[in-house]
């Protein structure tokens, strides 16, 4: 008893600020979600009215459909490109530790300036960095977040970018966990690289990708810093996603009321996201 009183003795005081941060503002957003926002005048109660307004904006269908196709080209090469980087840099080299380290560089580095950085690397004009590297080759200069049919697909190489070192780690830690005999038997058996990764490495990482999957998950359904400050939602709400939807009407329409509503809804979605993607995953480990 004595020790647990003192881990909660260190603990609650965090605890305490975390719920003041956290839990206190996410029941005043369900409060708000049922209510008219009126500053200074008083709230005024609404019911559903404010998430049926949600549902029947097509606007919100279209960020609906644009967070989907977002976050799963995003989880989805994040995902890939972790496994990749994993598997490259795997192994006890002393070298190694600074490529991993370089690696995972744009995990720790705020999202606000990655999308700046790429913002600048997009650059449309002919010499523009990505544009000047692809003049080299002959081709024209592209809009990438200026044209509609370039801009969500360029928003999303910025998430695979950032997403794939956090998800190499996790990996890592799921190949460190691998046993090195099997590979010895494997080599013996005359077992080839692709066969080697099929049949011994992604089984023995079920359990790391099955953690990689569900926070890749969450994390596209809650994307909205490198979409504001690469393109705002825009051109003609070719990337507005359903953050960014919910900031605009919460931030710039004052739709406060409407905006928590939203909130809501996502809340609700990505809990029933995670739980049954966690629950296919077991299920899969258990068979």
């Amino acid at each position: 008893m004595k020790r647990g009183a003192i881990v909660w003795g260190f603990l609650v005081p965090a605890l305490l600020v975390f719920a003041y941060f956290k839990f206190i503002p996410m029941v005043t957003g369900i409060q708000m979600s049922f209510h008219e926002v009126r500053p200074f005048l008083g709230d005024v109660w609404v019911g559903l009215d404010n998430y049926v307004a949600v549902l029947n904006d097509p606007k919100f269908h279209a960020a609906i459909w644009h967070t989907l196709v977002l976050g799963f080209g995003t989880a989805a090469g994040a995902v890939i490109g972790g496994i990749v980087l994993a598997l490259v840099l795997e192994g006890a080299s002393r070298y190694l530790w600074f490529v991993r380290t370089a690696a995972f560089l744009p995990v720790v580095t705020a999202t606000a300036v990655i999308a700046e950085v790429w913002r600048i690397i997009y650059f449309p004009a002919q010499d523009g960095f990505l544009n000047s590297v692809l003049g080299t080759f002959g081709a024209p200069p592209v809009h990438w977040l200026e044209d509609p049919n370039t801009a969500l697909l360029s928003v999303m190489v910025v998430g695979i970018w950032q997403g794939a070192p956090y998800n190499m780690v996790i990996v890592l830690a799921g190949l460190a966990a691998v046993d090195r005999s099997l590979y010895e038997a494997a080599a013996i058996d005359g077992v080839n690289m692709i066969q080697r990764l099929w049949f011994i490495v992604l089984p023995a990482l079920k359990p790391a990708l099955a953690i990689v999957l569900v926070l890749a998950a969450i994390r596209s359904l809650r994307v909205f810093t490198d979409v504001w400050v690469l393109t705002k939602g825009g051109p003609s709400g070719a990337t507005d996603v359903w953050m960014t939807r919910v900031y605009s009407l919460g931030f710039e329409r004052n739709e406060v009321g409407v905006a928590s509503a939203a909130s809501i809804i996502l809340l609700v979605v990505t809990v029933i996201i995670t739980l049954g993607t966690a629950a296919l995953l077991r299920r899969g480990k258990d068979t």
